[in-house]
């Protein structure tokens, strides 16, 4: 009797701390979100916090400031912008990943073990030893500033995870699988296809995840490699650009950080079923 009321109250304490770690993790968000609905004058004479004395009261919240972003403020085309940028940065990714993690987990070649250690050790490259190089090289075949300039660098830098990740995954799925296709005639063309693909979902899943969010909030690599160019430029590099011209109306800035975090939230929750299985891939044996 004594131990189930201390597993009891242990749980309960347990679920006490997640939710008050969740609510701590959420309450900058929810601040940038009131605050992004407020007009500039209630910005600057209280807290955001201050909404909820009359939580009811509509006419304290406007959408001036999404207007006045999206377009005075050209941010309308760095969201179309961002979109042809990660979009193609992710699914490129994950089709050259998912095949060169099958050949190193299943396909026998000399060398195999070597150069998956090499990729790996390519994780623990900073991104910014190759800056300078590859703009060189961008500029000497005239891929700087352009959107093809920036997959093929995306793709680069995203690789290495990429291929460990779903490595790890096709790893973990049990040999007889694969075993008995090929004993049936299965080539590995087709266990690719009919096999590890529709078995590594929640892998791909997490995949599509990790890289979107990272080249949908790139800063760095958009920087170097676009130049700030308006016509290709992200929406990362569009709000730097509005903390440096509009850093007295601040209001705005609320407004536009929230349209840049909406899409990753929808994406992030439509797929967080996969997110959890798709990250301990590999961490047990099937």
């Amino acid at each position: 009797m004594n131990r189930r009321i201390t597993n009891l109250f242990s749980r309960a304490l347990l679920h006490v701390v997640i939710i008050f770690i969740a609510f701590a993790w959420l309450m900058p968000t929810l601040g940038l979100l009131v605050s992004s609905l407020r007009n500039r004058n209630d910005v600057l004479s209280s807290g955001w916090w201050t909404v909820f004395r009359h939580l009811l009261d509509f006419n304290q919240y406007t959408l001036e400031n999404y207007t006045e972003v999206i377009t005075a403020s050209g941010m309308g085309r760095a969201f179309l912008n961002s979109l042809i940028i990660t979009i193609p940065s992710t699914i490129i990714v994950i089709i050259i990943a998912a095949f060169a993690a099958y050949a190193f987990a299943r396909m026998e070649f000399r060398g195999r073990h070597v150069l998956f250690v090499v990729v790996v050790g390519l994780l623990v490259v900073p991104i910014q030893m190759t800056l300078i190089p590859i703009l060189r090289i961008y500029n000497g075949l005239g891929l700087a500033g352009t959107f093809y300039g920036i997959w093929l660098a995306h793709t680069g830098y995203g690789l290495p995870f990429a291929i460990f990740l779903l490595r790890n995954f096709f790893g973990s799925i049990p040999k007889d699988i694969f075993e008995s296709a090929f004993l049936d005639g299965a080539s590995h063309h087709t266990a690719f296809f009919r096999l590890a693909l529709p078995l590594s979902i929640p892998a791909l899943a997490s995949l599509a995840i990790f890289q979107f969010l990272w080249v949908w909030n790139d800063l760095l690599v958009a920087l170097i490699y676009l130049g700030g160019t308006e016509q290709v430029s992200p929406l990362t590099l569009r709000l730097s650009s509005l903390v440096n011209s509009l850093g007295q109306n601040w209001h705005l800035l609320t407004a536009a950080a929230f349209i840049s975090m909406a899409l990753p939230l929808v994406l992030f929750f439509s797929l967080q079923r996969y997110f959890v299985r798709g990250i301990l891939a590999g961490s047990v044996k099937g």
